[in-house]
């Protein structure tokens, strides 16, 4: 038999229950209540006053009257705060000055121990979303809306355009990368950004190494995380293409040197090197029919043909067999691998830093007023008028201008249409696009010609005084806009030796 138990008029429930009204408070009037148990981390972040500028306060607030006519808050003390903040810049900003909605909790008063009791119990209770399931509620809830109040909600969330997008590829990573990514401190576009790469090795490791780098020099820009993505965008791309390749080659029925057996690969020989029995080239057109044709890619992604078993089909050897190779010639040998494989990934690279590069030339040129060090620079370029940007001028193709000045995908507009439309204050922006794509132009291919040595050369290695200046001018811009940009590894190894020097060094 139940036993009946009596009513206890002090218990919390009754008082929770009972001893609360709702009322709306001036965000002006609230005060931190002397037994709030959060004692640190009690400021508002950006992302909390963003929502509260947009939406207001949503969830209610419990507060205790003091007897001076101000409210302790014990539950809510950030949102009252992020309420203050948003009030002091709303009429300036043509937002509503808004209140707070709270629990007046009155017969609280003078009892202490109870007050520090429940807020400590509704912060211990507030615990972080897990990553995953705060991505997916994002998008769930955006995919929703119409156009004006999903972008009242991303606004609301901190989030940038895109951010339905970006929700839909971060939800991509696996639980542990999401955490990694999160506890680097990764944005959405970066978390998106990483899912996109996350099938390249040691991706993540990377990319946070280079958000760490950005992070520590504390100008809030991304410089360095654009240059690493860029990277990774390119080897992503090398490596399609060269899966591509493989791929082609094996639905035309051509077996991959590699794919053989051991024994096969040793006494394989390119065409190049064999003849037919009686002396006549060997090619992949008198080839293709032999038991062992197959091939291999080059660096390039194009096949190298080869015959597994020259000897076994006929095959002679277009020159003596070389004499056995010594320990300098293997020697000799690793270094020329290792010196290509050196050259493969610096040009890799150079190519790769274009993106980030003309991204930044972009927003300069966009941007309302261009830097003084920009536009003297193109002035300088102009009225001296060398070379290159003869050369560049004579080809008449002005499609990256025009690109800098705004010209989207397929559309139309010219250069000098686009050029025409901007106000006269803009004709140093416009003087710069042209120089900087002449300059683009120049310094495309990573390879070019030394002509003092009459020789082979790269960019990474040795870049003239004019183009060097171009990249300097374009990382102390990167850098004054608060490190929005920044050089890559590859350009920053070409650009050393035209640094000015520094009293130390000197």
């Amino acid at each position: 038999m139940a036993t009946a138990v009596s009513p206890q008029t002090d218990k919390p429930d009754d008082f929770e229950e009972t001893a609360q009204h709702l009322v709306h408070l001036d965000p002006a009037l609230l005060v931190r209540d002397e037994c709030n148990a959060r004692e640190h981390d009690t400021e508002p972040d950006t992302k909390l006053i963003s929502s509260v500028k947009e939406l207001g306060v949503e969830e209610v607030i419990s507060v205790r009257p003091n007897p001076d006519g101000t409210y302790g808050v014990f539950k809510g003390w950030r949102r009252a705060q992020a309420a203050q903040i948003a009030n002091a810049t709303a009429e300036q900003d043509g937002r509503p000055v808004r209140t707070v909605k709270a629990f007046v909790c009155a017969d609280l008063v003078g009892r202490d121990g109870w007050t520090r009791f429940l807020s400590l119990v509704e912060n211990d209770h507030r615990q972080k979303m897990d990553a995953r399931d705060t991505l997916k509620a994002q998008e769930l809830s955006l995919v929703g809306m119409d156009e004006v109040d999903q972008a009242r909600a991303v606004k609301a969330m901190g989030l940038k355009r895109g951010a339905v997008n970006h929700l839909r590829k971060a939800q991509k990573l696996n639980d542990a990368v999401l955490r990694q990514a999160t506890a680097g401190g990764m944005d959405l576009e970066q978390t998106a950004q990483l899912a996109e790469v996350e099938g390249i090795s040691n991706a993540t490791h990377r990319l946070l190494k280079a958000l760490a780098k950005d992070q520590e020099e504390g100008r809030g820009g991304r410089g360095h995380w654009d240059q690493e993505f860029a990277l990774l965008m390119e080897e992503q791309a090398s490596a399609k293409a060269r899966a591509d390749a493989t791929a082609a080659l094996q639905e035309s029925g051509v077996a991959l040197l590699s794919s053989l057996p051991h024994g096969q690969r040793q006494s394989a020989q390119p065409l190049t090197d064999l003849t037919t029995g009686l002396g006549a080239p060997l090619t992949v057109d008198n080839h293709h029919g032999c038991h062992g044709h197959c091939a291999t890619l080059d660096e390039d992604n194009q096949p190298v043909w080869h015959c597994a078993d020259p000897a076994a089909n006929g095959h002679k050897v277009r020159k003596q067999p070389k004499p056995p190779r010594s320990a300098e010639d293997e020697a000799e040998a690793a270094e020329k691998s290792a010196e290509r494989a050196r050259v493969v990934a610096c040009n890799r690279a150079w190519k790769a830093a274009a993106g980030p590069r003309q991204q930044f030339i972009s927003r300069l040129v966009k941007g309302k007023s261009l830097p003084d060090e920009a536009r003297t620079f193109a002035q300088q370029v102009l009225l001296e008028l060398p070379e290159f940007y003869g050369k560049w001028a004579s080809k008449g193709n002005t499609a990256d201008v025009a690109r800098f000045l705004g010209a989207k995908e397929g559309e139309d507009a010219t250069a000098a249409e686009l050029a025409a439309a901007l106000p006269k204050a803009k004709l140093s922006n416009v003087l710069f696009a042209q120089v900087a794509a002449a300059f683009e132009a120049d310094i495309r291919d990573p390879k070019t010609y030394d002509m003092v040595r009459y020789q082979p050369a790269y960019l990474w290695e040795a870049p003239n005084p004019q183009q060097a200046a171009y990249l300097l001018l374009l990382e102390a811009l990167g850098q004054a806009d608060n490190g929005s940009y920044a050089l890559s590894e590859v350009e920053d190894q070409a650009v050393a030796k035209h640094r000015p020097k520094t009293p130390d060094a000197a």
